[in-house]
């Protein structure tokens, strides 16, 4: 695997293109995420939200419920796997999306981010890079093959 790429005048001008409003999801195409057993709640993703941009982001829709049954949260979120970063731009409660006023980039690696760090290391990002294409991410999901990154 080569090295992560180095900081370059080109990253500093990275901009994020325009957001699109979260896409429709439905909570029984979820793929699972793995994570840790000890944690109350899990993670899905629905695979016909996941969008590979042309500015190098991977956006989604992520479904967090309790293990015990109970009520169900949805996040539209932005990964960029070149910086490791997480952004979130809605969340789904009560039946509708609810635009987050001001999102901002976090690190993956933040506690509250575990799931996103989840994620990007099991199906968006190889490296620093996303992967090639959804059908690549989705194939990740559905059939997970770990790789030393």
């Amino acid at each position: 695997m080569p090295p992560p790429p180095s900081v370059t005048a080109q990253a500093d001008e990275w901009k994020e293109g325009a957001v699109p409003p979260p896409p429709a999801f439905d909570e029984k195409r979820l793929l699972p995420i793995e994570m840790p057993p000890h944690l109350s709640l899990k993670y899905g993703i629905d695979p016909a939200t996941i969008a590979l941009t042309g500015d190098g982001m991977v956006r989604y829709v992520i479904v967090a419920s309790n293990k015990a049954g109970g009520a169900t949260n949805a996040f539209y979120e932005g990964v960029r796997c070149e910086t490791e970063e997480v952004k979130q731009y809605a969340r789904f409660n009560q039946g509708a999306w609810h635009n987050v006023s001001n999102p901002e980039w976090k690190r993956i690696n933040d506690r509250n981010s575990r799931y996103a760090k989840e994620l990007s290391a099991q199906a968006l990002c190889r490296g620093h890079a996303p992967r090639a294409s959804v059908s690549e991410m989705i194939r990740q999901l559905k059939e997970p093959i770990r790789e030393v990154q």
